[in-house]
């Protein structure tokens, strides 16, 4: 009888380890092999960024475009192993703000291996996955302020947002706070990523305003980009990486999970390219590549937030709004005088919040609320607003943040540069 007591104590201590150690080391290697590979591909989203960019706005702006996507990725991966990664994920109880030291170090052994996300991620892939979204963030406002930003304000700006704000407002909910606490939904970042970078835009935009020439006697002067193929191009890199920015926040290689966000991603996608398509022919008469490229960022963007929880038609119904949103923003934006070179705040702003409220009405989780998702966009947007407005305006101040008149007219590439981009090509014309 003691025996069989022995071995009936020996299979439940078995069963037991099996429990606490339910991810084999194969299966923990797929796991964080998939997490690396859509870091990757977040990464290569930021040359889409430079692309798009570049192509959108003119030729005597371009070596500025570039010079400032590739400083920001820099800034935004030296800022986050400083102080953001543990700004963002302190550990612990906490509600609107803890931090836990600065710098970066995986526990030792197994605690930063197989046992540091119960055997999905390591302790460093998963600062760099998520680091790569601080940059991303940062990136996001680069387009808005395009073509009339000095570039050391630009930069000195991306060091606090990047550093500090978003890796405190992204706490809230990624990190374990307040806003998690009550319920709140984002699964990849139509807010925490897109609106937090749209609302710093917006204010951005609001400090510098609009470009020379773009507003002339009440009318509005289109100032096309010089190269559409470029911006097509950054599309579709972008397109690509957001199999990655997506796709990974599923956080471990679970098939069912990450094929369902792939479905709703592409989808959404491609609705928000059709109706950006369809709504901007019908309004402008003519069929405009800025817009449906829009329209395809506008889908990815509004179906972030929901993406895993989100049925595949409503994905298309989200993606649909969202490029419909997105062509009536920029239209709207101009109207009021907001100058936006790339439309970055009509994209990431507008329809990030339309995301991230559409999961609190297509949600098949009953426990999203509307209401929770609509506490969560006011919370994000006040804070994220009024403090970026605070810096831009203390830089305006201080060291000022747009180039004087000739050199605007001049383009940033000679003023702030000194150099040029297609030197054989420099056009004599500063149009």
């Amino acid at each position: 009888m003691s025996q069989l007591k022995l071995v009936f104590l020996f299979v439940l201590l078995s069963n037991t380890a099996l429990a606490a150690d339910a991810v084999s080391p194969e299966m923990f290697t797929i796991n964080n092999t998939w997490l690396l590979v859509a870091t990757f591909l977040v990464f290569i989203m930021h040359l889409g960024f430079a692309c798009l960019e570049t192509g959108l706005t003119r030729s005597k702006n371009t070596v500025n475009i570039i010079f400032k996507n590739t400083a920001i990725v820099a800034i935004g991966l030296l800022t986050y192993a400083l102080c953001g990664f543990n700004l963002m994920y302190p550990g612990g109880e906490f509600s609107y703000f803890a931090f836990s030291g600065f710098g970066i170090a995986s526990p030792e052994g197994a605690a930063g291996l197989i046992e540091y996300a119960g055997g999905a991620y390591t302790y460093y892939t998963d600062f760099l996955f998520q680091a790569m979204f601080a940059a991303t963030a940062a990136t996001i406002v680069s387009g808005a302020v395009a073509e009339r930003v000095k570039v050391a304000p630009f930069l000195i700006f991306s060091t606090l947002y990047v550093g500090l704000v978003y890796p405190i407002v992204g706490s809230w909910k990624w990190g374990g706070g307040w806003l998690d606490q009550a319920g709140f939904y984002d699964f990849a970042g139509s807010t925490l990523v897109h609106s937090v970078g749209g609302w710093a835009a917006l204010s951005g935009a609001i400090v510098l305003g609009p470009r020379l020439g773009k507003y002339v006697q009440g009318r509005i002067r289109p100032i096309l980009g010089h190269n559409m193929p470029l911006a097509t191009i950054g599309v579709f890199l972008l397109w690509m990486g957001w199999y990655g920015f997506n796709g990974g926040s599923v956080l471990s290689a679970d098939p069912a999970a990450v094929s369902l966000v792939f479905v709703t991603t592409t989808l959404g996608a491609a609705a928000g390219l059709m109706t950006a398509m369809l709504s901007s022919w019908a309004i402008l008469k003519k069929p405009d590549l800025s817009m449906v490229l829009n329209g395809a960022l506008a889908g990815l963007v509004g179906i972030t937030a929901g993406a895993d929880t989100v049925s595949v038609n409503s994905s298309l119904i989200i993606g649909g709004v969202a490029g419909v949103l997105a062509v009536l923003a920029v239209i709207f934006f101009d109207k009021i005088k907001i100058d936006d070179p790339v439309g970055a705040i009509s994209v990431h702003l507008v329809c990030g919040v339309w995301g991230t409220l559409a999961v609190g009405l297509f949600s098949t989780n009953p426990e999203h609320q509307f209401m929770v998702q609509l506490l969560g966009v006011g919370a994000y947007g006040l804070t994220c607003f009024v403090v970026s407005l605070v810096l831009f305006l203390g830089l305006k101040f201080t060291t000022g943040v747009r180039v004087d008149h000739e050199d605007e007219y001049r383009g940033l590439d000679l003023s702030e540069h000194g150099s040029a981009a297609y030197p054989e090509f420099q056009l004599t014309s500063h149009s």
